[in-house]
């Protein structure tokens, strides 16, 4: 066996294995052709495990580890090169079970030099030589399995027998045929044909395609992308084959393989195949073509691959779908699952194959497309959508836009054949199947986060655990958990006279972070409260998978339940039905469910226990005090010694002098000053308690629409979010309490001065503050980039923030309201000074960091994502809360 091949080909993600005898040239070779890392060498693991590459009796560990380190390597799909001897059969099947274990191709590439050769270079080593008997029964061992070598399961193996073949040799890396992550669309993926030829050109038709053309083309440059099933049970197979074939060979369509068109290849061959499910139609139809086009159709089919990858990773298309693991990979199993699925053996009462609900499981990023099993309407489960809608059957033939993600079907004229079995029997994924919640090994330890906004986030174990703890206690139903809302940082510190926070601090932040524009919402004194709402319980089990009955959920940012009485949940959704009826949203906004974030008023209606036993206890225990104390100063004052002072020049009574005196005035007067605190810290807390009787009294203060059906809603400006929430709040101002705001332009100092005054005016009357935010928003000023580039138009250095995310929205609270945080005696010199010293820039950097994380949670929500890619996300949000940050800011 030798190559005349110089140039070696080996797949980017694949398993290479050197064979030769020692001395052959395979380390020199490895080190020229490949990097360090993705050499695994049995001399280099030998010294691993024992100091010494020469010791031969830790061999057997040494080969462990290199097994150990090939199998982790080829699981994460990288190249891996595997620097052994491997002249024994053995030895290169257990390499070749791990690349079958992980379906990777595996290539030998095999250095049948001379003995000669070997024994001089191995003469040359200066640092160790192995015996020249074992050489020798290296290369008997070598010549031995040379023959044998091709029966084995390489993809390719090359051979080379001189020095001066393996020095001319050059390595290409070659990718798989199923990797078009270059290839980006857009994309029209039309679902199983089944000879339909007439439904797919009204489909091509429907699409914008130039069905007249030859080959048809679209003029935007769309390309299709058929999922198979191509052929049998529809009336014209041939056609639907000739139009395929000729927008695959002209490059505006790619094509998968179905297990149709493989069981037509199987009759073309001559095989014994049945001839069932429409075979023996098609193969009449192809009859009437000639063997020119039969043998033409047999190359096309034999042509295609199992599976595509495209749009860098997001885009997955099999014909019956295909779980994350197989995703870039290439095998006989691979190709078998991309045909057929997975099955377990059983047949069900049609006689068909039970397949696995791989779907119902799945978790990856990409989107995977498929067809195989019909189902009466496309339907979202888990990031994958099944595009075979019967069109042979009856129904429809189906099309995805992508990246649209746009669904486009055509009726088909009749019914072509008889269904054996329903088409909503063999789904992959259905309404009824086991939610999919969080496990408890998707967030143990160390979790790191992909995010749109903020890249990737490491969520360190210290703060997982605690989260775990607190996770397993929520009251809420899971699967009603698809975002928590992000803590809120503070202004940066004023140093304006008897002042923690003042709106001049926040307008700068925004102004030096490039923002233009700015709104001032009032805050309300409640607590966070996320609503999830739903039209009715019909869409809550098919779109949250909760089948008790319930029709949305209220809690609060650590996930619990809202309401201590469970009992006022239903009733109080369905108020908000109501007034979402009366406003037209379901038909506005085409979604039957929406989640909205929301302030719940009257604080006290979460924080009863709270304020009784923090805030009241304190302010009641205060005013005794002072009470007390005032009174023992205002006894102690009364006394002659202090009422009938001497002059100056006469004598004082014992144990008085002018210095006591004073000291009891100031005394008396500090002591009122802080039963003055007192009073006023009890004013503010009580500002924002009112009784309740079940919902009566109850508001609620919506400032965002977060998410709908097919929209994250979160994105949008807050000026629509606001005038949205007005038209809700108009249906029932029982319940909804406004939101009173200012748009500011930050270049015109009248406007910024006219929501500082507003802002004044909010707290000095009782109210909490305000939140300023971004207009638009979100704001991401992309990756970082050198200060001497980070400049706005002006000239100016921008502010700039983690990842370049601005702030979501800074708070800047009232002087009155900040008793309640920061304690009574707060604004007295000596504390607001030492107060002054507070730093918020750790706290800016978890909202930032919590925001991303909960957009990220509805975005993955609206995709499809599996649930536990969704509890990623808000478990990590809940994980940062423990971080030990001032809880006062």
């Amino acid at each position: 066996m030798r190559s005349s091949e110089v140039q070696i080909k080996v797949p980017q993600v694949g398993l290479i294995v050197l064979v030769g005898a020692s001395g052959s040239g395979k380390s020199t070779f490895a080190r020229k052709h490949f990097a360090d890392t993705e050499v695994v060498s049995s001399d280099r693991c030998r010294a691993m495990v024992s100091d010494n590459e020469l010791d031969q009796t830790v061999s057997g560990l040494a080969f462990d580890l290199v097994h150990n380190i090939v199998d982790k390597r080829l699981q994460l799909g990288r190249l891996t090169v595997v620097d052994a001897t491997n002249v024994e059969a053995p030895n290169r099947k257990r390499l070749l079970d791990i690349a079958r274990r992980w379906d990777v191709l595996a290539t030998a590439i095999v250095f049948d030099v001379s003995l000669d050769v070997c024994l001089a270079h191995n003469n040359a080593r200066q640092d160790r030589k192995t015996p020249e008997h074992v050489i020798k029964r290296q290369q008997r061992n070598l010549r031995r399995g040379l023959r044998q070598m091709g029966r084995e399961k390489f993809g390719r193996v090359y051979a080379y027998g001189t020095p001066a073949e393996i020095d001319a040799i050059t390595v290409e890396r070659t990718k798989l045929w199923n990797d078009k992550t270059d290839q980006h669309g857009p994309f029209d993926i039309i679902g199983d044909i089944h000879g339909c030829h007439l439904e797919l050109v009204q489909l091509l038709d429907k699409l914008g395609y130039d069905t007249a053309a030859s080959p048809i083309s679209h003029p935007d440059g769309r390309r299709v992308v058929f999922v198979g099933d191509l052929v049998d049970r529809g009336p014209d197979s041939p056609a639907v084959l000739e139009l395929a074939m000729s927008m695959v060979e002209a490059g505006t369509a790619f094509c998968v393989i179905g297990n149709h068109e493989n069981k037509l290849a199987r009759a073309l061959n001559g095989r014994n195949v049945k001839r069932s499910h429409g075979l023996a139609e098609t193969m009449d139809q192809l009859e009437l073509r000639g063997p020119d086009f039969k043998a033409k159709v047999l190359a096309f089919i034999e042509s295609l691959i199992s599976h595509y990858v495209f749009d860098e990773g997001r885009l997955v298309v099999a014909h019956a779908g295909l779980p994350e693991r197989y995703h870039g990979r290439a095998s006989g199993r691979v190709r078998s699952l991309s045909m057929y699925g997975e099955t377990d053996g059983e047949t069900d009462e049609f006689g068909f194959p039970v397949r696995y609900p791989w779907a119902d499981d799945y978790r990856g990023k990409a989107v995977v497309v498929y067809g195989h099993t019909p189902v009466p309407v496309p339907e979202w489960v888990n990031n994958t959508i099944c595009l075979d809608t019967g069109a042979v059957f009856g129904g429809e033939l189906a099309a995805l836009r992508w990246p649209e993600k746009e669904l486009v079907a055509v009726e088909s004229a009749k019914e072509y054949y008889e269904a054996t079995r329903p088409l909503d029997s063999g789904a992959v994924g259905s309404n009824d199947r086991k939610p999919n919640l969080l496990d408890i090994d998707d967030v143990r330890g160390s979790l790191r986060v992909e995010t749109t906004l903020a890249g990737r986030l490491r969520i360190p174990a210290e703060q997982t655990a605690p989260a775990l703890e607190v996770m397993s206690r929520f009251g809420t139903d899971p699967r009603w958990l698809v975002y928590l809302p992000p803590t809120m940082a503070p202004v940066e510190t004023s140093n304006r006279p008897e002042l923690l926070e003042h709106p001049e601090q926040a307008f700068a932040y925004f102004g030096e972070t490039g923002v233009g524009s700015v709104v001032c919402e009032e805050k309300h004194m409640g607590s966070r409260a996320v609503v999830v709402v739903a039209r009715n319980a019909d869409v809550a089990g098919t779109r949250f998978g909760v089948v008790t009955g319930q029709t949305g959920a209220v809690f609060s940012r650590t996930g619990r339940r809202f309401f201590n009485d469970e009992s006022l949940t239903e009733p109080f959704l369905g108020q908000m039905r109501a007034a979402i009826d009366g406003a037209g949203w379901w038909e506005t906004h085409n979604s039957d469910w929406f989640v909205l974030d929301c302030e719940l008023l009257p604080w006290s209606s979460k924080a009863t226990e709270l304020i009784r036993r923090m805030y009241a206890a304190t302010g009641a225990a205060g005013t005794n005090y002072f009470a007390a104390a005032n009174e023992a100063l205002a006894k102690l004052s009364a006394r002659p010694c202090f009422v009938n002072r001497p002059a100056p020049d006469e004598t004082r009574p014992k144990g008085v002098d002018a210095q006591s005196a004073e000291d009891m005035e100031a005394l008396m007067g500090r002591t009122s000053g802080r039963a003055g605190h007192m009073s006023s810290y009890i004013d503010a807390y009580r500002r924002y308690c009112w009784d309740v009787d079940g919902l009566d009294g109850v508001k609620l203060a919506p400032f965002q629409i977060l998410a709908a059906e097919g929209e994250v809603f979160a994105r949008r400006p807050h000026q629509w979010h606001l005038e949205q929430i007005d038209q809700l709040a108009s249906q029932d101002p029982d319940l909804f309490h406004p939101t009173q705001r200012r748009f500011v332009d930050l270049s015109d100092p009248s406007q910024v001065a006219g929501a500082t005054q507003w802002w004044t005016d909010l707290t000095s009357s009782g109210g909490e503050g305000m939140v300023v935010k971004p207009a638009d928003s979100i704001v991401n000023l992309g990756p970082r980039t050198p200060r001497s580039a980070d400049q706005s138009t002006d000239g100016k250095r921008l502010r700039r923030a983690p990842f370049g995310l601005v702030q979501p929205g800074v708070k800047c609270r009232g002087p009155e309201y900040l008793r309640i945080i920061y304690g009574p005696e707060y604004l007295e010199p000596q504390n607001l000074n030492r107060l002054r010293k507070r730093g918020v820039g750790r706290k800016s950097a978890l909202a930032r960091r919590e925001f991303a994380l909960g957009i990220e949670a509805l975005d993955r929500f609206v995709a499809g994502c599996h649930l536990a890619d969704v509890h990623q996300c808000v478990f990590s949000v809940l994980a940062l809360e423990t971080d030990e940050v001032d809880p006062r800011l």
